[in-house]
């Protein structure tokens, strides 16, 4: 708890100013500013400019009555008339205060952002009437005292008056009190103790009084709550004061936020180089970016692997690295003489509620990266209302962090850690299994429940029967809480919950044809074959091979992963006799070899299982009647694939009563799109054209964007070929608005090329050659065969099909 130890006022031998010595000595004269302007004839206005420090001395004949009224005689006389004198000489700024700011971090890295937005803030200084209040937050550890000293230490020139710090003590069990900081912070301005007030207001007054026309950086470093600063701060015009706290202090007037995140890792692995050695980095560059992903990015968790790489020269970054990717010891490891990242964290926890204390530790057992309330209030086993207001808490601390879905919260890496540390230390183990389970079963149970409203064969009543009030609702939260049923699949196979994990996977089935690149579809029907084997149900192992086969062909492109699985799952459902299986599997061979190249043993496959399918129409043989119709297309007989596909169009509508709207939607937009390709490959590039609109028209009312973006591709190569390029244009620029991400790069590039046709073709050349060169880039970052071939073909002019 100490001023800037460089902290001075004036110049040598240059004493208090003429305010600064009226105030004084008005207070030891027990006057209040009314009684002294009474007895001057000086008005209390100018009296509080004066003292203020907004006016820099009284006239002669007024400075002659004040020192009569505060009864001053001898040297005190001399030196009062003296000040005066002396202020109506200099110029009207008061005298700045001497010595240099605070050492800057010397190897601070990945703030350069921040370090821009609090110079915005020392600009908006010079011109906001109370001064610029920023309040710098974040988690424990992510370096909000290093930024805030860099900034002052870069700002100096923006505060010619000086610089106060003092140490709040936040996170001790009893942080310094405003009276004691601002009895620091007066001394630092040169206030006589025997001056300084008795009560907090008149000290804060009286700091602020002293700030007046001056430009001073105030840094109140580590502070525990809004009540503690608010008397400090310095809001008059010119002054900055710099907050550094765990918490968001959300009830200060007028202050600004600044949120602290952990680095990004190349700054993180910058960081290890400078503390470390850039030699070390350079030769392990991998070791190094795994070290900080260990370390969560967090400044302090960096710096404390590069401290004790750094004193341990002999280590190779590696073998730092393996003794950190054991989650039980990761947080003993971070440990370099007297930094630990555990004793951050337990400041902070120890100035929690109990109840928040106990919420904390019971978020550790769910186990994906994020959560709402709901899932929060099953793992502490209380009411929803009540785990908010505690997880409340728990942000306001900076242990949880809210995530970018309003209502959704999630842990630090290593604050998680922390969290099962002290769920171990401070439950019974049947306590926090009990638990554990709790959260397993909601997540499982529910994703089951979920799951199977997306059945074709789920009407009306499964809605109303069900927790959620709508299959949309059902969606969002299969959607929302992915990465946590995901995670509960892995944890319940572990744990011997097979059921469980099988009737999960199954019931996810249908759900997944509409999030075809969202979700990791190959490892949750991998984990569902696995536990149908841990049961020995060889007809589950089937259906989940055909289900795992799907997912590889069709979600991530292995047509040989894909095949091999189906293959197993043929053997099997031929082994028990199980024919609806049996008709699956060849269904979806038939696909497989069909993108292998291979039609007319597609075609065989395809109509042996037209042969067995004598399943329910929505429950399987549409699927397998419509794959009939796209093989038929392949092997030159487009107008029989028509005939199929209407005529499966024509039983979507009979049996439309036997399912719900949203089966009914899917179904006939996939089937339209089979059509626009039967149509086109007729030469019908017109009605292909418009069966391809009315496939992306259904796919984009019930949400699935990128099936509908496909189809716009598809319908604006046909409208090319019909000779319609403003239509081609149009189709294909809406299907680019949605190919933006990762995900739908080889999209794009197809996008991008029918596109350039279709610019060509308008004698646009510039503009055909900037979407030629962006898809050769897609291309060849993708780094596919497939892709190559297409880079080719933009290259020698070829047309793709």
């Amino acid at each position: 708890m100490a001023v800037s130890e460089t902290l001075d006022i004036g110049s040598p031998g240059e004493g208090p100013t003429f305010g600064e010595l009226l105030l004084r000595h008005r207070r030891s004269a027990r006057l209040t500013q009314a009684d002294l302007a009474q007895a001057s004839g000086v008005s209390v206005r100018a009296l509080s400019d004066l003292e203020r420090g907004r006016a820099r001395a009284a006239q002669r004949r007024s400075t002659e009555a004040l020192a009569d009224a505060l009864g001053l005689t001898g040297g005190a006389r001399e030196d009062f008339l003296a000040a005066a004198r002396d202020g109506r000489r200099r110029r009207s700024r008061p005298a700045p205060f001497a010595g240099p700011p605070p050492a800057a971090v010397p190897d601070l890295v990945g703030r350069d952002s921040e370090l821009a937005t609090l110079r915005r803030a020392a600009t908006d200084a010079l011109t906001v009437p109370s001064g610029v209040v920023v309040s710098l937050v974040g988690h424990p550890g992510v370096g909000k005292t290093a930024l805030a000293r860099t900034a002052a230490h870069l700002l100096a020139g923006e505060f010619p008056d000086g610089f106060l710090s003092v140490d709040l003590r936040g996170m001790d069990d009893q942080p310094v009190t405003p009276r004691a900081a601002l009895d620091v912070l007066l001394r630092g301005l040169h206030v006589p103790a025997a001056d300084i007030p008795a009560t907090v207001a008149e000290q804060s007054a009286l700091f602020r009084s002293l700030l007046a026309g001056r430009r001073v950086l105030v840094l109140l470093d580590n502070a525990a709550d809004e009540a503690q600063v608010r008397p400090l701060l310095a809001v008059a015009t010119g002054c900055l004061t710099l907050i550094t706290c765990r918490r968001a202090l959300a009830g200060l007037e007028s202050a600004r936020w600044l949120w602290l995140r952990p680095l990004e890792t190349a700054d993180a692995s910058a960081l290890v180089a400078a503390i470390a050695g850039p030699d070390r980095v350079r030769a392990e560059p991998e070791a190094a970016v795994e070290l900080a992903e260990l370390c969560g990015n967090l400044p302090l968790a960096v710096r404390i692997a590069g401290n004790r790489l750094a004193s341990r020269p002999h280590w190779t970054i590696a073998y730092l690295v393996d003794q950190l990717r054991d989650e039980n010891t990761r947080l003993a490891a971070l440990s370099a003489g007297d930094l630990r990242v555990r004793s951050a964290f337990e400041m902070s926890h120890r100035r929690l509620s109990p109840a928040a204390r106990m919420v904390f530790r019971r978020l550790a057992v769910i186990p994906g990266p994020d959560f709402g309330a709901d899932l929060a209030s099953v793992a502490t086993g209380m009411a929803t209302a009540d785990v908010r207001a505690h997880i409340d808490e728990l942000v306001d601390a900076n242990l949880l962090q809210a995530g970018s879905v309003p209502g959704r919260y999630t842990f630090h890496d290593l604050i998680r850690l922390f969290a099962r540390e002290r769920l171990a230390a401070e439950e019974e183990a049947g306590s926090a299994s009990t638990a554990m389970c709790s959260v397993l079963d909601h997540l499982l149970d529910t994703g089951i429940e979920a799951g199977r409203l997306f059945y074709p064969d789920a009407l009306r009543d499964s809605v109303e029967a069900s927790r959620f009030a709508t299959r949309e609702e059902a969606g969002a939260w299969l959607d929302a809480e992915a990465a946590n049923w995901l995670a509960a699949q892995r944890i319940a196979l572990a744990r011997g919950k097979s059921r469980q994990v099988v009737d999960l996977a199954r019931a996810l089935h249908w759900f997944s044809d509409g999030r075809i690149q969202q979700l990791p579809w190959e490892e949750v029907f991998a984990l569902g074959v696995e536990a149908a084997r841990a049961l020995g149900s060889r007809a589950d192992e089937a259906v989940l091979l055909n289900f795992l086969g799907w997912a590889r062909y069709y979600c991530l492109g292995d047509n040989e992963g894909g095949r091999a699985a189906h293959r197993e799952a043929l053997e099997i459902a031929t082994e028990i006799g199980d024919r609806r299986e049996q008709t699956w599997a060849l269904g979806y061979l038939g696909s497989v070899l069909l993108r292998l190249g291979r039609p007319s043993e597609a075609l065989d496959h395809v109509e042996r299982a037209v042969g067995l399918a004598d399943m329910d129409f929505w429950m399987g043989q549409g699927s397998i009647r419509n794959v009939l119709g796209k093989v038929l297309c392949a092997v030159g007989r487009p107008r029989e694939a028509l005939l199929v596909h209407r005529e499966v169009l024509a039983d979507t509508d009979r049996y439309r009563d036997d399912t719900n709207p949203f089966t009914y939607r899917f179904f006939r937009a996939l089937t339209f799109q089979l059509m626009g390709r039967a149509l086109t490959e007729t030469g019908d590039w017109p009605g292909g054209a418009e069966a391809f609109g009315t496939a992306r028209a259904l796919f984009d009312e019930g949400g699935f964007t990128v099936a509908g973006a496909e189809c716009a591709v598809q319908e604006g190569t046909a409208w090319r070929e019909a000779g319609r390029l403003g239509r081609a244009e149009d189709c294909l620029r809406a299907a680019l608005g949605v190919f933006t991400d990762v995900l739908t790069r080889w999209q794009r590039a197809q996008a991008l090329v029918e596109l350039v046709l279709v610019l060509e073709a308008t004698e646009r050349g510039v503009l055909a050659e900037e979407h030629r060169r962006e898809a050769l880039a897609v291309c060849e970052e993708l780094g596919t065969e497939a892709a190559a071939e297409l880079g080719k073909r933009l290259l020698g002019g070829v047309e793709p099909r």
